[in-house]
């Protein structure tokens, strides 16, 4: 008896939870437009050699695992999986590519590439990578369709009951994915700041929400007239419309190839006028070396100064948010109604429900003298939510003529 139980302790201890991560998680190499991923077919049209497949998972246990591919069809084509630089080929077989033991030396992030040997009519659908062995014990991968980085915050406490008419930001990206939103100034009816929307284009971005249902509308058209905000001017080149989707508002963008690692300098300003208040978007024009206004709206059923200051990193396409985001915020400054300028100096970190549980690769940090954000990449850095950082101060106040 005493035997039976001992062997029934020991076989319990050697089993351990399979993990099915689904390929809708899956980002395609080297191009990652070149494969169909969606939640309701996995992985399709794989025809040829020249892609690559990436599963990208967080391992807390050292040790071996076993990995096959569940998949529809493709029947008798060979793939190749590379784990921790240790590659295994298989053959489909009754709807499996099974690879075997693979050894995970180290915990921390791990990424599972696989390509395929042969070609194919891309018929065939990948439904998951199925993971096995006491290295996936407490193993952590995003299982959400959900592909994009976390968005990661910055939040800027200010003097109680000021009245801050500016708010001075710059920002410097490090790194330079599509589909990258760096804000600068955010407050509390709108943000500003930079994006990279395709190859070949980038923007400055000013935008400013409208009032009542426009806060939380996704077509301006449901918005009454009395809570949209107005374009009062615009810089020259700026295109000025409206958005929606996200809530509503006005929105100004400047097509402008700005430089990854160059600093961009950005300011708001505010002019309260009884039940509104004007907000303005300046851009520091690297080449014309003068700032330049972007737009300026008139907001409704406001009133009110400059509130609830903050920077965000984006990632707002989720097809490469296996891609590292970076970028350095500050010096951050103020300035009241009078003129006075106040160094801002400590930052907060949020992120939002992405990386409550999904995706923990995101942090902040100060760097150089500045804070930074970073999310996406599966790289090793995770900062806890709310927790505060302090840089150091530079006590030299921006000197702006704007225009």
């Amino acid at each position: 008896m005493k035997t039976s139980l001992f062997a029934l302790i020991f076989l319990t201890s050697m089993v351990h939870a399979e993990l099915s991560v689904p390929a809708f998680t899956a980002y395609i190499e080297p191009d990652f437009r070149g494969l169909d991923v969606s939640k309701e077919r996995g992985i399709s049209q794989w025809k040829d050699d020249s892609r690559q497949v990436l599963w990208f998972g967080q391992i807390k246990t050292p040790g071996k695992l076993s990995a096959t591919i569940k998949l529809k069809g493709d029947e008798g084509r060979k793939f190749r999986l590379t784990v921790a630089e240790t590659s295994h080929e298989a053959t489909v077989k009754n709807g499996v590519a099974s690879f075997g033991e693979f050894e995970i030396a180290k915990a921390g992030y791990v990424k599972f590439e696989l390509t395929s040997k042969t070609n194919a009519d891309g018929k065939g659908l990948i439904e998951a990578l199925v993971l096995d062995g006491p290295a996936v014990k407490d193993a952590h991968f995003n299982l959400d369709p959900r592909r994009n980085a976390a968005s990661v915050h910055l939040a800027y406490p200010t003097p109680k009951d000021e009245k801050i008419a500016m708010f001075y930001n710059e920002v410097t990206a490090i790194e330079e994915p599509l589909y990258t939103f760096y804000m600068a100034c955010g407050f509390s009816r709108g943000y500003f700041g930079m994006q990279i929307n395709s190859e070949s284009e980038r923007r400055i971005i000013f935008s400013v929400w409208d009032a009542g249902k426009g806060q939380k509308a996704v077509d301006r058209s449901s918005v009454a007239a009395d809570d949209q905000t107005q374009l009062l001017a615009k810089g020259d080149g700026v295109e000025a419309g409206v958005f929606g989707n996200e809530g509503t508002g006005g929105h100004s963008h400047l097509v402008y190839p700005w430089k990854t690692g160059e600093a961009q300098k950005f300011v708001v300003t505010v002019k309260p006028d009884g039940s509104h208040t004007t907000y303005s978007g300046y851009w520091f024009h690297p080449e014309n070396k003068a700032w330049m206004l972007i737009a300026s709206f008139r907001a409704p059923k406001d009133g009110n100064y400059l509130r609830g200051l903050h920077s965000f990193s984006e990632n707002f396409g989720g097809q490469n948010g296996h891609q590292q985001r970076k970028a350095f915020y500050g010096p951050q400054w103020i300035a009241n109604a009078d003129g006075k300028w106040t160094e801002l100096t400590t930052a907060t970190f949020s992120h939002d429900p992405t990386g409550k549980v999904s995706r923990l690769d995101r942090c902040m940090g100060v760097e150089n003298g500045r804070f930074f954000l970073s999310h996406g990449g599966f790289i090793e850095g995770f900062t806890k939510f709310g927790e505060p950082f302090q840089r150091p101060a530079t006590h030299q106040p921006p000197a702006l003529k704007l225009p």
